[in-house]
Protein backbone atom coordinates (compact mmCIF):
# COMPACT_ATOMS: atom_id res chain seq x y z
CA UNK A 1 0.00 0.00 0.00
CA UNK A 2 1.29 3.49 -0.85
CA UNK A 3 0.51 5.75 2.10
CA UNK A 4 0.96 9.48 2.58
CA UNK A 5 0.91 10.92 6.11
CA UNK A 6 0.74 14.70 6.44
CA UNK A 7 1.67 16.81 9.46
CA UNK A 8 0.59 20.44 9.83
CA UNK A 9 3.38 20.98 12.39
CA UNK A 10 7.12 21.19 11.88
CA UNK A 11 8.56 17.69 12.06
CA UNK A 12 11.87 19.00 13.40
CA UNK A 13 10.17 20.60 16.41
CA UNK A 14 9.33 18.45 19.47
CA UNK A 15 5.64 17.71 19.87
CA UNK A 16 3.23 14.90 20.60
CA UNK A 17 1.50 14.99 17.21
CA UNK A 18 4.80 15.02 15.31
CA UNK A 19 6.07 12.12 17.41
CA UNK A 20 2.99 10.05 16.61
CA UNK A 21 3.27 10.79 12.90
CA UNK A 22 6.93 9.84 12.62
CA UNK A 23 6.52 6.70 14.72
CA UNK A 24 3.48 5.56 12.72
CA UNK A 25 5.40 6.08 9.49
CA UNK A 26 8.37 4.04 10.73
CA UNK A 27 6.13 1.22 11.93
CA UNK A 28 4.14 1.01 8.70
CA UNK A 29 7.39 0.83 6.72
CA UNK A 30 8.60 -2.03 8.90
CA UNK A 31 5.33 -3.78 8.03
CA UNK A 32 6.28 -3.57 4.35
CA UNK A 33 4.29 -0.54 3.17
CA UNK A 34 5.54 2.38 1.06
CA UNK A 35 5.11 5.42 3.31
CA UNK A 36 6.03 9.08 2.87
CA UNK A 37 5.57 11.64 5.66
CA UNK A 38 4.96 15.20 4.46
CA UNK A 39 5.31 18.24 6.69
CA UNK A 40 7.13 21.49 7.44
CA UNK A 41 10.76 21.09 8.52
CA UNK A 42 12.92 23.77 10.10
CA UNK A 43 16.17 22.11 9.20
CA UNK A 44 17.14 18.70 7.80
CA UNK A 45 14.26 16.16 7.73
CA UNK A 46 14.26 13.93 10.83
CA UNK A 47 14.40 10.72 8.77
CA UNK A 48 14.73 9.53 5.19
CA UNK A 49 11.00 8.93 4.81
CA UNK A 50 10.12 12.63 5.22
CA UNK A 51 9.34 15.09 2.41
CA UNK A 52 9.93 18.63 3.73
CA UNK A 53 7.39 21.30 2.79
CA UNK A 54 9.24 24.39 4.01
CA UNK A 55 9.77 26.25 7.26
CA UNK A 56 7.14 26.83 9.94
CA UNK A 57 5.76 29.95 11.62
CA UNK A 58 5.11 29.82 15.41
CA UNK A 59 1.39 30.44 15.93
CA UNK A 60 -0.61 30.62 19.17
CA UNK A 61 -3.14 27.77 19.40
CA UNK A 62 -5.02 25.95 22.19
CA UNK A 63 -2.94 27.53 24.95
CA UNK A 64 0.31 26.60 23.22
CA UNK A 65 2.39 27.62 20.20
CA UNK A 66 2.02 25.54 17.04
CA UNK A 67 4.80 25.53 14.39
CA UNK A 68 2.57 25.56 11.30
CA UNK A 69 3.24 26.46 7.64
CA UNK A 70 0.31 28.41 6.15
CA UNK A 71 2.41 30.21 3.50
CA UNK A 72 1.68 29.73 -0.23
CA UNK A 73 5.03 28.06 -0.97
CA UNK A 74 4.30 25.24 1.47
CA UNK A 75 0.88 24.69 -0.10
CA UNK A 76 2.38 24.52 -3.58
CA UNK A 77 4.89 21.92 -2.39
CA UNK A 78 2.02 19.94 -0.81
CA UNK A 79 0.00 19.96 -4.05
CA UNK A 80 3.06 18.93 -6.08
CA UNK A 81 3.88 16.08 -3.71
CA UNK A 82 0.32 14.77 -3.70
CA UNK A 83 0.27 14.85 -7.51
CA UNK A 84 3.67 13.19 -7.94
CA UNK A 85 3.42 10.52 -5.24
CA UNK A 86 0.01 9.09 -6.30
CA UNK A 87 -0.83 7.76 -2.84
CA UNK A 88 -3.45 5.06 -2.36
CA UNK A 89 -4.57 6.81 0.84
CA UNK A 90 -3.64 10.07 2.58
CA UNK A 91 -3.67 10.31 6.38
CA UNK A 92 -4.04 13.84 7.78
CA UNK A 93 -3.20 14.64 11.41
CA UNK A 94 -5.02 17.69 12.81
CA UNK A 95 -6.65 18.01 9.37
CA UNK A 96 -8.12 21.47 9.95
CA UNK A 97 -4.91 23.16 11.08
CA UNK A 98 -3.93 25.89 8.59
CA UNK A 99 -1.38 24.67 6.08
CA UNK A 100 -0.65 21.35 4.35
CA UNK A 101 -3.45 19.28 5.88
CA UNK A 102 -6.13 21.78 4.86
CA UNK A 103 -4.58 22.01 1.41
CA UNK A 104 -4.70 18.23 1.06
CA UNK A 105 -8.45 18.36 1.69
CA UNK A 106 -9.03 21.15 -0.85
CA UNK A 107 -6.97 19.28 -3.48
CA UNK A 108 -8.13 15.79 -2.60
CA UNK A 109 -6.27 13.20 -4.67
CA UNK A 110 -7.01 9.98 -2.72
CA UNK A 111 -9.22 8.71 0.12
CA UNK A 112 -8.61 10.77 3.27
CA UNK A 113 -8.29 9.70 6.93
CA UNK A 114 -8.30 12.56 9.42
CA UNK A 115 -6.99 12.14 12.98
CA UNK A 116 -7.99 14.79 15.55
CA UNK A 117 -5.61 15.21 18.49
CA UNK A 118 -6.59 18.47 20.22
CA UNK A 119 -8.79 18.66 23.31
CA UNK A 120 -10.37 21.62 25.07
CA UNK A 121 -11.58 24.33 22.69
CA UNK A 122 -10.54 25.92 19.42
CA UNK A 123 -11.14 29.57 18.55
CA UNK A 124 -10.58 28.75 14.87
CA UNK A 125 -13.40 26.20 14.93
CA UNK A 126 -15.74 28.80 16.41
CA UNK A 127 -14.76 31.65 14.10
CA UNK A 128 -14.76 29.65 10.87
CA UNK A 129 -17.42 27.08 11.73
CA UNK A 130 -19.33 26.92 8.39
CA UNK A 131 -16.10 26.68 6.38
CA UNK A 132 -14.43 24.02 8.51
CA UNK A 133 -17.61 21.94 8.66
CA UNK A 134 -17.70 21.91 4.86
CA UNK A 135 -14.03 21.04 4.66
CA UNK A 136 -14.34 18.23 7.21
CA UNK A 137 -16.92 16.54 4.98
CA UNK A 138 -14.12 15.77 2.53
CA UNK A 139 -12.69 13.27 5.03
CA UNK A 140 -13.65 9.66 4.38
CA UNK A 141 -12.98 8.60 7.99
CA UNK A 142 -12.60 10.72 11.13
CA UNK A 143 -10.49 9.43 14.04
CA UNK A 144 -10.02 10.97 17.50
CA UNK A 145 -7.16 10.03 19.83
CA UNK A 146 -9.32 10.26 22.98
CA UNK A 147 -12.84 10.87 24.17
CA UNK A 148 -11.87 14.49 24.93
CA UNK A 149 -10.60 14.99 21.39
CA UNK A 150 -13.76 13.38 20.02
CA UNK A 151 -15.95 15.68 22.12
CA UNK A 152 -14.16 18.80 20.90
CA UNK A 153 -14.30 17.78 17.24
CA UNK A 154 -17.91 16.59 17.38
CA UNK A 155 -19.09 19.76 19.15
CA UNK A 156 -17.49 21.96 16.50
CA UNK A 157 -17.90 19.87 13.36
CA UNK A 158 -20.55 17.22 13.94
CA UNK A 159 -20.03 13.85 12.27
CA UNK A 160 -18.98 10.44 13.52
CA UNK A 161 -15.57 9.52 14.97
CA UNK A 162 -13.67 6.35 15.70
CA UNK A 163 -11.58 6.64 18.87
CA UNK A 164 -8.10 5.15 18.41
CA UNK A 165 -5.70 5.91 21.23
CA UNK A 166 -2.17 6.99 20.40
CA UNK A 167 0.65 4.45 20.40
CA UNK A 168 4.24 4.18 21.57
CA UNK A 169 7.31 2.40 20.18
CA UNK A 170 7.85 0.32 23.31
CA UNK A 171 11.23 -1.13 22.37
CA UNK A 172 12.81 2.29 21.85
CA UNK A 173 12.27 3.06 25.54
CA UNK A 174 12.52 -0.39 27.13
CA UNK A 175 15.92 -1.05 25.54
CA UNK A 176 17.47 2.40 25.96
CA UNK A 177 20.76 2.67 27.89
CA UNK A 178 20.06 4.61 31.12
CA UNK A 179 21.66 8.04 31.41
CA UNK A 180 24.27 8.37 34.16
CA UNK A 181 23.10 9.98 37.41
CA UNK A 182 24.42 10.29 40.95
CA UNK A 183 21.35 10.97 43.11
CA UNK A 184 17.59 10.31 43.22
CA UNK A 185 16.37 12.06 40.08
CA UNK A 186 13.06 13.28 38.66
CA UNK A 187 12.41 14.14 35.01
CA UNK A 188 10.09 16.71 33.41
CA UNK A 189 9.67 16.80 29.62
CA UNK A 190 7.52 19.43 27.95
CA UNK A 191 7.14 22.92 26.59
CA UNK A 192 7.70 25.67 29.14
CA UNK A 193 4.29 27.32 29.03
CA UNK A 194 1.52 27.75 31.62
CA UNK A 195 -0.61 24.74 30.69
CA UNK A 196 2.27 22.29 31.26
CA UNK A 197 2.46 23.19 34.98
CA UNK A 198 6.24 23.40 35.28
CA UNK A 199 5.85 26.30 37.72
CA UNK A 200 3.87 23.99 40.01
CA UNK A 201 6.67 21.42 39.95
CA UNK A 202 9.23 24.10 40.79
CA UNK A 203 7.11 25.14 43.78
CA UNK A 204 6.96 21.49 44.87
CA UNK A 205 10.77 21.29 44.74
CA UNK A 206 10.94 23.58 47.78
CA UNK A 207 9.34 20.78 49.82
CA UNK A 208 11.58 17.95 48.59
CA UNK A 209 14.81 16.68 50.19
CA UNK A 210 18.15 18.33 49.47
CA UNK A 211 19.54 15.18 47.81
CA UNK A 212 16.83 15.06 45.11
CA UNK A 213 17.70 16.19 41.59
CA UNK A 214 15.39 17.44 38.82
CA UNK A 215 16.08 17.22 35.09
CA UNK A 216 14.00 19.70 33.06
CA UNK A 217 13.88 19.00 29.32
CA UNK A 218 12.37 21.36 26.74
CA UNK A 219 12.04 25.10 26.41
CA UNK A 220 9.39 27.71 25.70
CA UNK A 221 8.18 31.25 26.35
CA UNK A 222 8.41 30.87 30.15
CA UNK A 223 11.92 29.38 30.33
CA UNK A 224 13.80 32.53 31.33
CA UNK A 225 11.27 33.59 33.96
CA UNK A 226 11.11 30.11 35.50
CA UNK A 227 14.89 29.74 35.56
CA UNK A 228 15.28 33.10 37.31
CA UNK A 229 12.71 32.04 39.90
CA UNK A 230 14.86 29.08 41.05
CA UNK A 231 18.24 30.54 40.14
CA UNK A 232 19.95 29.44 43.35
CA UNK A 233 18.76 25.82 43.36
CA UNK A 234 21.69 23.62 42.34
CA UNK A 235 19.45 20.54 42.39
CA UNK A 236 17.81 21.60 39.11
CA UNK A 237 19.42 20.96 35.71
CA UNK A 238 17.95 22.70 32.66
CA UNK A 239 18.57 20.49 29.64
CA UNK A 240 16.92 22.47 26.84
CA UNK A 241 15.59 20.52 23.88
CA UNK A 242 16.77 16.93 23.81
CA UNK A 243 16.68 14.24 21.14
CA UNK A 244 14.29 11.30 21.27
CA UNK A 245 17.24 9.04 22.06
CA UNK A 246 18.29 11.20 25.01
CA UNK A 247 14.71 11.39 26.24
CA UNK A 248 14.49 7.58 26.26
CA UNK A 249 17.80 7.28 28.12
CA UNK A 250 16.87 9.86 30.75
CA UNK A 251 13.45 8.23 31.25
CA UNK A 252 15.20 4.91 31.84
CA UNK A 253 17.48 6.52 34.42
CA UNK A 254 14.95 8.69 36.29
CA UNK A 255 13.47 7.54 39.60
CA UNK A 256 10.24 9.43 38.83
CA UNK A 257 8.71 11.00 35.75
CA UNK A 258 6.56 14.03 36.57
CA UNK A 259 3.82 15.48 34.32
CA UNK A 260 2.19 18.36 36.28
CA UNK A 261 0.04 19.73 33.42
CA UNK A 262 -2.92 21.96 34.24
CA UNK A 263 -5.11 21.51 31.14
CA UNK A 264 -5.21 20.84 27.40
CA UNK A 265 -3.91 17.25 27.42
CA UNK A 266 -6.00 15.05 25.14
CA UNK A 267 -3.81 11.97 25.52
CA UNK A 268 -0.76 11.26 27.67
CA UNK A 269 1.71 9.74 25.21
CA UNK A 270 4.63 10.81 27.39
CA UNK A 271 3.13 8.78 30.25
CA UNK A 272 3.14 5.72 28.00
CA UNK A 273 6.78 6.42 27.15
CA UNK A 274 7.62 6.50 30.87
CA UNK A 275 5.78 3.21 31.40
CA UNK A 276 7.70 1.64 28.50
CA UNK A 277 10.95 2.86 30.08
CA UNK A 278 10.03 1.29 33.44
CA UNK A 279 9.77 4.63 35.27
CA UNK A 280 7.25 5.43 38.05
CA UNK A 281 4.91 8.31 37.21
CA UNK A 282 3.44 11.20 39.18
CA UNK A 283 1.05 13.31 37.10
CA UNK A 284 -1.95 15.61 37.26
CA UNK A 285 -5.38 14.05 37.47
CA UNK A 286 -6.55 15.14 34.01
CA UNK A 287 -8.91 13.21 31.76
CA UNK A 288 -6.25 12.98 29.06
CA UNK A 289 -3.87 11.34 31.54
CA UNK A 290 -6.39 9.09 33.26
CA UNK A 291 -7.24 7.67 29.80
CA UNK A 292 -3.73 6.24 29.86
CA UNK A 293 -2.76 5.72 33.49
CA UNK A 294 -5.06 4.09 36.04
CA UNK A 295 -4.83 6.16 39.23
CA UNK A 296 -3.03 4.38 42.05
CA UNK A 297 -2.05 1.47 39.80
CA UNK A 298 -0.05 2.76 36.84
CA UNK A 299 0.66 6.24 38.26
CA UNK A 300 -0.05 8.56 41.16
CA UNK A 301 -2.45 11.25 39.94
CA UNK A 302 -2.84 14.46 41.96
CA UNK A 303 -5.03 17.56 41.80
CA UNK A 304 -3.77 19.88 39.03
CA UNK A 305 -2.07 22.99 40.39
CA UNK A 306 -1.68 21.70 43.97
CA UNK A 307 2.07 21.83 44.59
CA UNK A 308 1.71 20.42 48.11
CA UNK A 309 -0.05 17.30 46.80
CA UNK A 310 2.50 17.02 44.02
CA UNK A 311 5.40 17.20 46.49
CA UNK A 312 3.77 14.57 48.73
CA UNK A 313 3.32 12.17 45.82
CA UNK A 314 6.87 12.67 44.53
CA UNK A 315 8.32 12.24 48.03
CA UNK A 316 6.30 9.07 48.52
CA UNK A 317 7.55 7.43 45.32
CA UNK A 318 11.17 8.39 46.02
CA UNK A 319 11.03 7.12 49.60
CA UNK A 320 9.25 3.81 48.95
CA UNK A 321 10.98 1.59 46.38
CA UNK A 322 8.42 -1.19 46.83
CA UNK A 323 5.53 1.15 45.95
CA UNK A 324 7.50 2.49 42.99
CA UNK A 325 8.13 -1.06 41.76
CA UNK A 326 4.39 -1.81 41.87
CA UNK A 327 3.67 1.27 39.73
CA UNK A 328 6.33 0.18 37.25
CA UNK A 329 5.04 -3.40 36.99
CA UNK A 330 1.48 -2.24 36.41
CA UNK A 331 2.63 0.41 33.93
CA UNK A 332 4.64 -2.08 31.87
CA UNK A 333 1.56 -4.26 31.55
CA UNK A 334 -0.63 -1.26 30.73
CA UNK A 335 1.63 0.12 27.99
CA UNK A 336 1.55 -3.17 26.10
CA UNK A 337 -2.05 -2.30 25.16
CA UNK A 338 -0.84 0.87 23.42
CA UNK A 339 1.97 -0.42 21.19
CA UNK A 340 2.51 1.41 17.92
CA UNK A 341 2.27 -1.93 16.12
CA UNK A 342 -1.30 -2.40 17.38
CA UNK A 343 -2.21 1.14 16.31
CA UNK A 344 -0.67 0.66 12.87
CA UNK A 345 -2.72 -2.50 12.36
CA UNK A 346 -5.92 -0.61 13.17
CA UNK A 347 -5.05 2.14 10.72
CA UNK A 348 -4.23 -0.39 8.01
CA UNK A 349 -7.71 -1.83 8.44
CA UNK A 350 -9.17 1.65 7.98
CA UNK A 351 -7.01 2.39 4.96
CA UNK A 352 -8.02 -0.86 3.26
CA UNK A 353 -11.69 -0.29 3.99
CA UNK A 354 -11.87 3.20 2.47
CA UNK A 355 -9.71 2.27 -0.53
CA UNK A 356 -12.06 -0.64 -1.30
CA UNK A 357 -15.07 1.63 -0.87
Amino acid sequence: MRIGIISPYSLTMPGGVQGQILALGRTLRLMGHDVRVLGPCDGPPPDAGVTPLGNSVPTAANGSVAPIAPDPSAQLRTIRALRDEAFDVVHLHEPLAPGPTQTAMFFKTAPLVGTFHAAGSSAAYRWFSPGVKWLAKRLDVRVAVSEDAEHMARAALGGDYLVLFNGVEIGAFAKATPWAREAPTMLFVGRHEPRKGLDVLLEAMAELPANVRLWIAGDGPDTDELRSRVAGDVRIEWLGRISDEEKARRLRAADVFCAPSLRGESFGVVLLEAMAAGTPIVASDLQGYSNVAQAGRDALLVTPGDHHALADALRGVLANPADAAELVASGEQRVSEFSMENLAERYLELYGRIIAR
